[in-house]
């Protein structure tokens, strides 16, 4: 599920990693087997899929901005993200994706 990508250029976002569908896009091959990072990047390609992959980054993009509006913190407006509130707080459990139902991560807007 998601096609992996090794880009180590994206380690200059302070990021391990991002979810661009259908793509999951690593900063080193090493993070392919940190299970918890793959199951968040897995969470996010479900997200994309739920909402026909646009819709997802508009939705995403105007939750940042709210947050970052109110918040004037790029970090704390992106773990606000309901998508990053549902994968951070999923990401350890690898069953979740078996069990996860359908348009979950509205329960974290």
């Amino acid at each position: 599920m998601g096609m992996i990508i090794i880009i180590p250029q994206i380690r200059y976002l302070g990021i391990s990693g991002i979810t661009l569908f259908p793509f999951i896009i690593l900063r080193d091959k090493q993070l392919k087997q940190d299970k918890r990072i793959m199951n968040h990047e897995r969470i996010h390609i479900r997200q994309q899929v739920e909402l026909l992959i646009l819709p997802f980054y508009l939705l995403y993009l105007i939750e940042f901005g709210i947050g970052l509006i109110k918040c004037k913190n790029r970090q704390t407006a992106y773990i606000n993200i309901s998508f990053e509130r549902e994968a951070f707080k999923h990401d350890a459990d690898l069953n979740y994706l078996s069990e996860r139902k359908l348009w979950a991560w509205r329960k974290y807007m």
